[in-house]
Parts: structure tokens; C-alpha cells; sequence
């Protein structure tokens, strides 16, 4: 089969394409005909030999990517054979192998695709989807609520969108740049969910609080999902109104957002920070990101690649260049 390899740490040009062995499942476990694989940003960390503390170091040479959806093939001893043929997508946790034409996967991992869900709809929301719903349960949005999201156009970012917009609330979708605006514009799910509550923005357009304030006629934004911090971020939390809520997810700018004891007291808010704090059990949370994908509250927009362009798709994240969540089909 044909697979990603990674024989040392360093840039893109690490990750080769190379015809592997088919791996064989073991107890417990299902082998999957990869249909599409997940990238995230931490794939880029891990190439790198700069994952966090919490991550085990990977052994090289390693086939990379954490999640796969596809159609199982072949179980192993103590598996449901009735999984064959089966559609399926998994998060495959710290094994990797995912950026393969076949990956094996515990068999208590696997999740059945809905009906009318494709395989990259279906590898986005496995990961990116579950960690959304960490921090949709965290910011608590209301269908009261104006909602800032930097980074919209983003895998993490689409999602929390749709799912604010399903909830009722306004959501004003901060985007870099004009090629990003139609994904932005499509999260609106049709206008029977959105009915005019969406506003896209261009983040690098200097007047962009000047058009939302525009656009919000008067009403202030009540929560910040903030996952790319920097200026940008700093602008958006000057924005909220009294008692608006912080939501800190990440930094993809490479600048944490900076606030300090005078805002929040001043603006009497609320910060929270929940990516990294322990889990009790993370398939609840990729159930429920399923649910939200098969009941249409989510429809997140996928950028695919081809398997042996890994590398360009790791580019496109540490360029911040991508247009929903990347995938790669083998």
C-alpha cells in the first residue's frame, strides 16, 4: 500500500510517499480502507520533534495522522465481523498512521458514518469536531449572545460558527484575507438557521471593528472564541460589552492574546481557558460532534489534498492558508 513515511524530524519535505506492508489488525482492532485523513496542527508539531509534553515522542520511522475515515476491511480476533464493509471514521490517538491507504484503528474507537455524511465531512469532525464541543460545553453560548470567532474560516473555527448559528446567536466570523470569504459565507447553513445573523469580516482589513459596529447596529459582542490571538484578538476584546466571556482556544498567530487583571475587572469578564484540561471520556465528545454533523447543525467545509501532497497540506496550516479543515484522500 501506499503511505506517508517520516524517517527524521524537520520541515515538509520530511513526509515522503512510499509503498509500506499492509497492516494486519490485531486483537481488538479493524483495519480501515482510508477514504480520507484528517490533518491537524499538532501533525505539524509532531513532525517536527516539538509536540507538547503531554504527547509520547514518536519512534521514527513513522507513518503520521490521528484520523481516518473509511470502510473496514478486516478485524481482528474478539471483533464484530458484521464491521466489514462498515463506514466508519475514528480517532486513532497517539498509533498515528492515518495518512495511509490503510490504517488499523481499535475497534473501540470506530464511530458508523450517518447516512448522507462524506468520509471528509466525517474525518472533520472526528477530531477538530470533538474539540469543538469541549469548547462550545466551556463558552456556554446563548441564542442571546453576539459571538466573536477569530479564524473562522478554519477547521476549529467553521464549526464553532455553525454551532453558534444553530444555537440562535449572532456570530460576527472574523476571516484573513478575501479568498477566505465565500467558506466564511457558507457556514451559514442556509438562511432558514442563519436568517441574517452571520457576519463575515475581513480581520485584515483595518476597519473592520468600524463595519461591525456598523453591522451590529448598536449591540455589543458578548463572547470572544478566541483561537488566533494577536492584535486582532486584543481588538476583539476591546470590543465586548460588560460581563462578556473569554474564550481562549489557541494562538495560530503565534501570539497568545494579552489581557491582564484591569480588563477583567473593568469589564467585570469571565476567561476561560479549557483545551488541556483532562477529559473523562473523549467519545462523548465525538459522539456529540457526530450528532451535531448527521442533525445538520454542523457542515464543516473540508480542503482536500491529495495523499502524496502531505507536505503541501502541512504547509497551508503553518501558512495559515487553509479553507476549512484539510484532508487528505488517498
Amino acid at each position: 500500500m501506499r503511505a506517508i513515511v517520516q524517517r527524521e524530524f524537520g520541515e515538509s519535505d520530511v513526509l515522503r510517499i512510499e509503498e509500506t506492508p499492509l497492516p494486519i489488525p490485531g486483537e481488538g482492532e479493524v483495519r480501515v480502507r482510508v477514504a480520507a485523513a484528517g490533518v491537524h496542527a499538532v501533525d505539524l508539531d509532531i513532525r517536527r520533534d516539538a509536540a507538547p509534553p503531554s504527547m509520547p515522542r514518536p519512534t521514527l520511522p513513522m507513518t503520521p495522522g490521528r484520523e481516518i475515515a473509511g470502510v473496514v476491511d478486516a478485524v481482528g480476533a474478539g471483533v464484530d465481523a458484521a464491521l466489514v464493509g462498515e463506514r466508519v471514521v475514528a480517532h486513532v490517538g497517539f498509533r498515528s498512521g492515518g495518512y495511509a491507504e490503510f490504517a488499523l484503528a481499535a475497534a473501540s474507537a470506530v464511530h458508523r458514518i450517518a447516512d448522507g455524511a462524506t468520509f471528509s465531512q466525517a474525518v472533520a469532525t472526528i477530531g477538530t469536531g470533538r474539540t469543538a464541543q469541549l469548547v462550545w460545553d466551556a463558552a456556554q453560548i446563548r441564542s442571546t449572545d453576539v459571538v466573536v470567532i477569530p479564524g473562522a474560516s478554519g477547521g476549529l473555527g467553521s464549526q464553532l460558527v455553525q454551532l453558534a448559528l444553530s444555537e440562535g446567536a449572532t456570530v460576527v466570523a472574523l476571516h484573513g484575507g478575501s479568498a477566505k470569504r465565500d467558506v466564511v459565507e457558507g457556514l451559514a447553513l442556509g438562511e432558514k438557521h442563519a436568517r441574517g445573523r452571520l457576519v463575515p469580516l475581513d480581520a485584515n482589513d483595518e476597519s473592520w471593528p468600524e463595519l461591525m459596529a456598523e453591522q451590529l447596529d448598536g449591540r455589543q459582542p458578548s463572547v470572544l472564541v478566541d483561537g488566533v490571538g494577536g492584535a486582532t484578538a486584543r481588538t476583539a476584546l476591546e470590543s465586548l460589552g460588560r460581563g462578556g466571556r473569554v474564550v481562549i482556544i489557541g494562538w495560530s498567530s503565534g501570539e497568545i492574546l494579552r489581557l491582564d487583571t484591569d480588563d477583567i475587572v473593568r469589564g467585570s469578564l469571565t476567561v476561560t481557558v479549557p483545551l488541556g484540561r483532562p477529559v473523562a471520556d473523549l467519545r462523548v465528545l465525538e459522539t456529540a460532534a457526530l450528532a451535531a454533523l448527521s442533525e445538520g447543525r454542523t457542515s464543516p467545509p473540508v480542503d482536500e489534498y491529495r495523499l502524496e501532497d502531505a507536505g503541501v497540506a502541512h504547509d497551508a496550516i503553518a501558512q495559515r492558508r487553509q479553507r476549512g479543515k484539510i484532508v487528505l484522500v488517498p
